[in-house]
């Protein structure tokens, strides 16, 4: 019998095709957009005088737009330094940025020519065109260039939009009015083109007025004049390249062949100085590598200050993700969608030609990672970045267990490289169904104890429980499996996490959490199995019900929640973060239960463009 069998069926037509083509470019001038990763988001304008919501502020009357423009006084960029800036991006790793040329308040950061264009030369306190030395010093330093632009102009005279509550006319009954705001904005996107040539465009607010009302061919066709290969983002009516999701990390991959996320540091666009609930270090890259797992990017945004300085949070931030991407730089740039879950406790991507395959740990373990269901020969596998090479089990001719030395684990995410024969071959076998006297087995070899428990979780999580018949009580207590020679770490693991074990279910769908799951017999209870150490709190994504408390699960300890990205126009859940403190983790393997306000409710649907935020 083997030891482990892979336990999802994948059928010959995806292993043999599908997993070859899911991340074919779709158009050769995307590769860029494709290798790239990461790139970093520029939102400032004078809403970071006041610290208030960009644009939005004004548009919801939480500030009438007088006020707002009032701003413009203290609009200073005293000690904007664009080449600090390009440098500090290029430290993060990223190979693209993009900056807000105009927001929906429609204050132009650049010279525009245009006819009452209200612009930081001007009309601000700074007196400077500042797009014009950032998109130089971009240029200068090899990272490509990209610009967001408003479609909307709320302040623009002849623009039919104003405020939530007042539209300053009907452009159906004006047609003539709103052509000359056509004119308008066309006319400050052919500046843009005309002046900096940008690779990327990145258009906002499109869910104002169809394609046919923004000229959206037209758009295009003048844009493409200039660079051929412009790549476009897909908040177009339609017309982009890629898909953009905010905020919410997918929870399955997006079906756009390319797609990228775009992300706040804490809770806001532009520079907002209470907004003090940042992500740490360790959350943001652990999302890049959530992202490029599933083949997309990051577009990871700062919010600068009204003098042009930028927040210690985010230059921290920015920082330690530069620490993280040149050590693992190899297993970035040019990697592709990884495997199908089930065959790690982590991440994954592959190289082009799928021949090397790499796996993202955001855990320390004592007891061995487990790879599995394998069929491609394995030539070598290194620690990326210093090159160790792991103690390795070949348990049969599948499936491996991988150990390292402390040392060897990096302080957010482990990279480890598997080195194939040829192109990646996964196994299509079912998992076998463990049973109570594989389960009790003394292991053979010392330290194996983990990995029949780690077939525990499997069997569970797939929804085989193998104590069910079996008279264990939800306590666990008095309980006799009936094993001679049991393993006794076995025996009291079972008795400690036996509320985990009784009459439990199948588990929520891959996608929504990293690990192995279960779920309560009446879906109320969601229990979590932690892998070794985390190097960060552990993530739930996709949960729409609220939280009522959260326990390990054996000893009863209280544990609290973090929610972040949870945008209050959108249905879509927020991340919920669970700190587990190192000196409650289980040697062997710890379980979380989370106990629900109502059964189990998941979002999980299409991820693409947002495609309004009223």
């Amino acid at each position: 019998m083997r030891y482990l069998k892979f336990f999802i069926i994948l059928s010959s037509l995806f292993i043999h095709s599908g997993l070859s083509a899911q991340q074919k470019v779709s158009d050769q001038k995307m590769q860029w957009f494709a290798d790239a990763k990461l790139g970093i988001f520029i939102h400032w304008g004078i809403y970071s005088v006041n610290g208030i919501s960009e644009s939005w502020s004004f548009f919801n009357n939480y500030i009438n737009h007088d006020a707002y423009m009032k701003q413009l006084d203290g609009f200073t960029a005293a000690k904007y330094k664009p080449e600090e800036w390009v440098k500090l991006i290029k430290e993060s790793g990223a190979k693209y940025a993009v900056i807000t040329t105009k927001h929906h308040d429609g204050v132009a950061l650049w010279n525009s020519k245009a006819p009452l264009a209200t612009t930081t030369l001007k009309n601000s306190a700074a007196k400077k065109d500042l797009i014009t030395p950032f998109a130089a010093e971009l240029k200068k330093s090899g990272l490509k260039t990209g610009l967001y632009f408003s479609l909307p102009d709320w302040s623009y005279p002849d623009y039919d939009g104003f405020t939530r509550d007042r539209k300053r006319y009907d452009y159906k009954q004006d047609p003539v009015r709103f052509k000359k705001f056509q004119n308008y904005f066309q006319g400050q996107l052919n500046e843009l083109s005309a002046r900096y040539n940008p690779d990327l465009v990145w258009f906002d607010g499109d869910w104002e007025h169809s394609g046919e009302e923004w000229q959206a061919k037209n758009i295009l066709t003048n844009l493409r004049k200039v660079n051929q290969n412009i790549i476009i983002n897909s908040r177009l009516n339609g017309h982009g390249d890629y898909d953009t999701p905010e905020q919410g990390v997918p929870v399955v991959k997006p079906s756009s062949p390319e797609w990228e996320l775009c992300y706040t540091m804490n809770d806001s666009w532009g520079y907002q100085p209470y907004d003090n609930h940042y992500k740490s270090s360790n959350m943001i890259i652990r999302t890049l590598v959530d992202c490029i797992s599933m083949g997309g990017n990051l577009l990871l945004d700062i919010g600068p200050k009204a003098d042009g300085t930028i927040a210690p949070e985010q230059v921290k931030i920015l920082k330690d993700l530069g620490r993280w991407t040149q050590k693992h730089a190899e297993a970035i740039y040019g990697t592709q969608a990884g495997i199908p879950d089930g065959h790690i406790i982590g991440k994954t991507t592959l190289s082009k030609n799928k021949d090397v395959l790499y796996l993202y740990l955001d855990y320390k373990t004592k007891n061995g990672i487990l790879l599995s269901g394998i069929k491609s020969k394995i030539n070598k596998i290194e620690v990326v970045g210093s090159k160790a090479q792991p103690n390795t089990i070949k348990l049969n001719e599948t499936d491996y267990l991988l150990n390292f030395k402390e040392a060897d684990f990096d302080s957010d995410v482990t990279v480890l490289k598997v080195s194939l024969n040829g192109p990646i071959q996964l196994d299509e076998d079912k998992q076998e169904i463990l049973s109570l006297a594989d389960l009790y087995a003394a292991p053979k070899q010392r330290g194996l104890t983990n990995l029949n428990l780690n077939r525990l979780a499997i069997n569970l999580n797939a929804g085989t429980n193998v104590f069910q018949n079996t008279g264990l009580p939800a306590d666990g207590l008095d309980f006799n499996p009936g094993i001679k020679s049991a393993d006794q770490k076995i025996s009291n693991w079972v008795i400690k996490n036996a509320e985990a074990l009784y009459k439990t279910t199948g588990g929520i769908p891959a996608g929504h959490y990293q690990g192995n799951t279960a779920l309560s017999a009446d879906k109320q209870t969601l229990y979590l199995f932690v892998e070794g150490t985390p190097t960060g709190p552990i993530a739930i994504k996709g949960l729409k019900n609220n939280i009522s408390r959260i326990r390990i699960v054996g000893e009863g300890t209280m544990l609290p929640h973090e929610i972040y990205n949870k945008l209050y126009w959108s249905k879509i859940p927020g991340i919920v973060y669970i700190q587990v403190p190192k000196d409650k983790l289980d040697p062997e393997l710890t379980v979380i239960a989370v106990l629900l306000d109502s059964p189990i409710d998941l979002y999980r649907e299409k991820v693409g463009a947002i495609e309004s935020n009223l």
